[in-house]
């Protein structure tokens, strides 16, 4: 019989809930105990959404994610933050409140500003909100390109990335899956070191929650201890793995599968 009295390092998530599965809080554990790590959730807002787009999303009160947030934290110790979609300025400023009570945890934070269908999810104060509170509390932040230039007001990723820096993230991982070229052309850069790019086979479809299965893989590897360039490295693998067994429970974007290691 396996043991069961071993700790698994804990990852602490705060993002929204996505009835289709294959983004959102769900994608979030799917991923963690993929890893071998354990979730806890905090939901920041539920969403009226399917495989096709969000059609609305319906933050809950920075009071009642605070009161939640704290009593999960009472209890139980996060090895890593990590952070998806938010949903409004007030609770962007609760969890930056949070964040500042456990300073030496990481946060790996995907700005989630719009939807794969192109719904548009963060308003001009979310995002300055974002810019003043949360971003300088931010360990590795994984926008994609448009995410980059909606946080920056930049257009060009080597602007963006270094801006984004300069606001206070160590290490930001812009990703290019939404974008036309041949590969997807995923950018890191960070404060200790130069700049690193990184190219993948581009796959045929749509996929839904890409982002976050990302950003989530990145925080279970930390929360084990890999060190942090290790840890985007194999989370980017893992990430392509999981979306080149992906498929398909709607009628439009197919769900990673998380668990394709189990297949093999």
């Amino acid at each position: 019989m396996a043991q069961t009295n071993i700790k698994q390092p804990t990852v602490v998530c705060f993002s929204g809930h996505d009835p289709c599965g294959g983004a959102g809080i769900q994608a979030d554990i799917e991923t963690i105990r993929s890893h071998h790590c354990h979730a806890a959730t905090v939901i920041t807002c539920l969403t009226a959404q399917n495989t096709k787009n969000v059609l609305e999303i319906y933050p809950q009160t920075a009071e009642n994610f605070t009161h939640q947030a704290t009593t999960l934290l009472d209890d139980i110790s996060p090895d890593v933050f990590k952070i998806g979609l938010i949903g409004s300025s007030a609770l962007v400023l609760a969890i930056a409140a949070l964040l500042k009570e456990f300073p030496n945890v990481p946060v790996v934070f995907d700005p989630i500003l719009s939807a794969g269908g192109g719904q548009n999810l963060a308003n001009e104060l979310l995002i300055h909100s974002l810019r003043d509170a949360l971003l300088p509390l931010t360990t590795i932040l994984t926008p994609n390109v448009k995410e980059v230039f909606r946080l920056t007001n930049s257009d060009a990723i080597n602007t963006g990335g270094k801006t984004l820096l300069e606001i206070g993230c160590e290490y930001v991982l812009i990703t290019g899956g939404d974008e036309s070229t041949a590969n997807v052309n995923n950018y890191l850069f960070h404060q200790s070191s130069s700049d690193q790019h990184y190219s993948w086979k581009r796959l045929p479809e749509r996929y839904h929650g890409s982002g976050c299965t990302l950003a989530a893989s990145i925080a279970s590897l930390i929360a084990q201890g890999i060190p942090i360039l290790e840890a985007i490295a194999d989370a980017q693998e893992y990430t392509w793995h999981s979306l080149a067994a992906a498929y398909q429970s709607g009628l439009d974007q197919y769900n990673p599968d998380r668990l394709f290691w189990r297949y093999q």
